[in-house]
């Protein structure tokens, strides 16, 4: 039923989208142009690609706590690195779009709401490596996995945070100034969604950008999706069925976007 109601939605997605021509912003049509549809190839993708092999290819088997909503793949409290780096970690079309949204964006603090093995937190890092990284995991023995990733690719701006996200996000984002781009890939599920971002709000600013992880991968994202689309302070929302894009720049008027990537 997962599978139908995705194929169901990205085929909405296809109908609604448009490509190039059909934008009229023109923040929005350089984003895109230069950003979202840039098919220029960066040492870096090299790099992370060779690590997601060799994670694909482990068969270590380690002990998981799921907090979030759960795997719709596997919901085994034990699973290989192999299996967890198959469901969880961002494909490399949606990990490269965004070091490159880190690559034009600039932001010198960066959140990361669900760690996983790494792999994205790594784009995320490697694309502004005078930025601090701040990543979050629930789950203990993931988040050693991908401790040692980060040692083992040398990077030096990436902080691990390891616990409940109801617990330790406020306290996390208290301890911050600001927030200039966050990555909400924590819980997908409504409720914490809608927190999450609330929890975030006050510490954004005109050029924060956030975005969100799985946009249509319930009927509960897409809910909150839509909500936070709707809220006043979010002046523009990219949705790319997969991804989606929210910023504040309150000097331009409230617009949405589906955009075919």
């Amino acid at each position: 039923m997962h599978l139908l109601r995705l194929v169901y939605k990205f085929f909405l997605y296809r109908l609604k989208s448009f490509r190039l021509h059909g934008v009229h912003s023109p923040f929005v049509f350089d984003l895109y142009q230069q950003v979202i549809l840039h098919d220029g190839h960066f040492a870096t993708y090299t790099r992370l690609e060779k690590l997601r092999q060799k994670l694909l290819n482990s068969q270590q088997v380690i002990q998981v706590t799921d907090l979030g909503a759960g795997s719709k793949n596997n919901n085994t409290s034990q699973r290989s690195v192999s299996q967890i780096t198959r469901t969880s970690a961002k494909s490399p079309k949606y990990a490269q779009l965004l070091f490159r949204l880190v690559n034009y964006f600039q932001p010198n603090v960066i959140l990361e709401l669900g760690t996983s093995l790494g792999i994205t937190t790594a784009y995320l890092a490697l694309a502004r490596q005078n930025s601090q990284v701040i990543t979050m995991e629930g789950c203990p023995n993931i988040a050693q996995q991908a401790s040692q990733n980060f040692k083992n690719l040398g990077l030096k701006n990436t902080k691990i945070i390891t616990g409940n996200l109801d617990h330790t996000l406020q306290i996390t984002v208290n301890n911050l100034q600001h927030l200039d781009f966050v990555f909400f890939d924590g819980n997908h599920r409504y409720e914490p969604t809608i927190r999450y971002f609330q929890t975030c709000l006050p510490k954004r600013h005109v050029n924060s950008v956030f975005v969100f992880d799985d946009i249509y991968w319930s009927p509960e994202m897409e809910k909150a999706w839509k909500e936070i689309c709707r809220h006043p302070d979010v002046h523009l929302s990219i949705d790319l069925f997969h991804l989606g894009l929210i910023l504040f720049r309150p000097h331009q008027p409230k617009q949405h976007f589906t955009l075919w990537f």
